[in-house]
């Protein structure tokens, strides 16, 4: 019963969410059910909150826990929309304010570590260069096809941005020639940018495995999201005007913008501190 719900579910906001939102909604309807035992139109209020307290107790970020409410809530919400409740159990539920934490970033000598590590690693420097030096998102870099690239001009066309918003960013010269080498020694035929060795596009635990281990290598923290925190704040420290950033960064959610004017704001007082 409940699985056939959730199918219509995502079936019905196919185009609306985003690819990322159906991931982490689909986990946490799992995870819900799979602690609540019930069909969904006999869920109550006191179960949200146990599996809530459940998660608090194994010390979840309250980000985290946002993100696992927000997939409930949207799913109880459809149901109502669809008559197929009386009563939403997500109604008297607070949810857990979020932790105001700067995101994470590299300093350049931390990003000047990391090109050196995979200097010779003839896929993932062109994948280090791409995303420091254009700030997509992990899942917008595997999208990239061949045909999106603009060379001339040095701009790729981001065509399934989160929530379906195009927009183009740009890209510096160093990653322009590192791109093409790459081009030029892959012997798979593809349309993507990065392909696997059947011509498919990456796999996104492959790309996430690969920066655990220079995590490991290097002592310090490094994914794709940190490198697009990273994009954001070196652009800041040289005080390019915040709207291009955001542009740039193809952000729709003003929560998210305020989070990086504090981080430049950051950004800038670290440079300013250099030279005082």
């Amino acid at each position: 019963m409940n699985q056939k719900v959730i199918k219509s579910f995502f079936d019905d906001h196919q185009s609306r969410f985003s690819l990322e939102t159906i991931r982490s909604y689909r986990l946490s309807l799992k995870q819900f059910f799979s602690f609540c035992v019930k069909n969904y139109n006999e869920v109550k209020a006191t179960d949200i909150r146990a599996w809530l307290a459940s998660m608090e107790e194994k010390s979840l970020k309250k980000s985290t826990l946002h993100i696992k409410l927000s997939g409930l809530k949207s799913f109880y919400q459809y149901c109502m929309e669809e008559n197929l409740l009386k009563k939403n159990p997500m109604l008297t539920i607070k949810t857990p304010k979020k932790d105001d934490v700067l995101p994470y970033y590299l300093s350049k000598r931390q990003f000047a570590q990391l090109q050196e590590l995979t200097r010779n690693n003839y896929q993932f420097r062109p994948i280090v260069e791409t995303l420091y030096s254009t700030g997509v998102r992990v899942s917008e870099l595997l999208e990239i096809q061949l045909e999106d690239i603009k060379w001339d001009t040095r701009q790729i066309w981001i065509r399934k941005g989160k929530g379906t918003k195009e927009r183009f960013v740009l890209f510096s010269h160093d990653c322009a020639e590192r791109l093409k080498m790459y081009l030029e020694k892959r012997e798979t035929e593809s349309i993507f940018l990065f392909a696997n060795r059947r011509g498919g596009k990456l796999h996104r635990e492959y790309i996430q495995k690969n920066f655990r281990k220079f995590s490991e290598s290097l002592g310090f923290k490094v994914a794709p999201h940190i490198l697009r925190h990273t994009f954001a704040a070196h652009l800041a420290e040289k005080n390019m005007p915040q709207s291009y950033i955001q542009d740039l960064l193809g952000h729709v959610d003003i929560n998210s913008t305020r989070i990086y004017t504090r981080l430049m704001e950051h950004a800038r007082k670290k440079q300013y501190d250099l030279y005082h």
